[in-house]
């Protein structure tokens, strides 16, 4: 684990980005949000950037097009194909949770796109159900620029501060420990986002 974040947080800032947008992207266009991280992609480009002396605007403009970008990809695979795509067997097991997204999407319409942002396997089908569903796409965008802006600037800027401390630690205890407690950091991040996103949607039985 520390070899690869080590070699991430070396890796050339243009290919750094490309891997992080790539994920952000497929996460938000092919449905599996649930298997791709797209935080994790968010913050190591923020981390990345840092420690190699890059504006913080470059990983935030380019990890919050991704995000736009997939989700409109996503509208417009669901408008056309979602019947398709719920019978595949990765989604059979979530039919449940997606009548749900589709009972949140009746109800709050654009509110429902933003906030499905936030979470893992709403951020993957809430476009494809808005698409299905034929809200209208201007609509459709404004709030999904909304989700994607204010999801993208927060999680690059996580990793980018988080990339400031691993630099002074770099500098004050040398790059073993730092990468070190980076590696603790990003296991720590990953074991709960995985629990919070098995824990029951609100209102389970």
């Amino acid at each position: 684990m520390s070899g690869l974040l080590d070699n991430l947080l070396n890796l050339d800032p243009a290919w750094l980005l490309s891997v992080a947008a790539l994920l952000v992207f497929a996460e938000d266009a092919i449905f599996i949000g649930f298997l791709i991280p797209g935080e994790t992609a968010a913050v190591l480009s923020g981390v990345g950037t840092n420690v190699q002396d890059i504006a913080l605007v470059v990983p935030v403009l380019v990890v919050v097009a991704a995000a736009i970008v997939g989700d409109s990809v996503g509208y417009e695979v669901g408008k056309r194909y979602l019947p398709r795509v719920l019978n595949h067997r990765i989604l059979l097991k979530h039919q449940v949770r997606i009548a749900r997204a589709q009972d949140f999407l009746r109800v709050r319409g654009g509110i429902a796109v933003f906030l499905g942002r936030f979470t893992a396997f709403f951020r993957a089908m809430m476009p494809a159900l808005a698409g299905a569903a034929e809200m209208p796409y201007r609509k459709f965008l404004v709030w999904n620029a909304a989700g994607g802006i204010v999801w993208g600037t927060a999680f690059v800027s996580l990793g980018y501060l988080a990339g400031a401390s691993y630099k002074k630690v770099e500098h004050q205890a040398g790059r073993g420990v730092a990468i070190g407690l980076a590696v603790i950091v990003v296991v720590a991040a990953v074991v709960w986002k995985v629990r919070s996103e098995r824990r029951p949607d609100p209102g389970t039985p």
